[in-house]
């Protein structure tokens, strides 16, 4: 789905504003994470892991419009940085600057993977709105999902070089 087709809408609660802030704050850690993965690859060599890593930093972005939409829709007030998650991603991706390129993938694959276990927590809490599951279920889960997938393609390809 993109942001262009509309999602069913009703009057949501607090639930679904303070769940979808907190969904808010890690797509926000995730493309602060990946702009910084991003200078660690930037050379020529890397050009197949920078494209994906872009791809994937995009995704992220634009799952930060959908839950910055659908706060305000349920009549919220979106985060605007990523709080406390993103300084733990932003310090574990600083250091990924002196490993290596399976190390770094590896520690982006496991923030998507706390991605995933956030979302799969949203679902299963029983006050947040079928709109808000909606979202969750059909675009930026699956998304993430994606993510996993290409990392652990990346980090294969990184491992037959080495």
């Amino acid at each position: 789905m993109n942001q262009s087709q509309s999602i069913p809408t009703t009057h949501a609660c607090a639930a679904d504003v303070d769940s979808l802030n907190s969904l808010l704050r890690g797509e926000i850690a995730a493309v602060d994470t990946y702009e910084q993965a991003l200078r660690k690859f930037a050379d020529a060599e890397n050009a197949p892991i920078v494209t994906a890593l872009t791809r994937i930093r995009n995704e992220h972005s634009e799952s930060v419009g959908l839950l910055r939409s659908r706060v305000s829709v349920s009549e919220g007030k979106p985060s605007e940085d990523a709080g406390p998650w993103g300084l733990f991603a932003g310090t574990v991706t600083a250091g990924a600057k002196m490993i290596g390129p399976v190390t770094a993938l590896a520690a982006l694959k496991q923030g998507e993977m706390h991605g995933i276990d956030q979302y799969e927590k949203t679902l299963n809490n029983k006050e947040v709105s079928t709109e808000c599951n909606y979202l969750i279920s059909s675009d930026l889960l699956p998304r993430c999902r994606k993510h996993v997938t290409s990392l652990e393609t990346l980090i294969a390809q990184c491992e037959s070089k080495a």
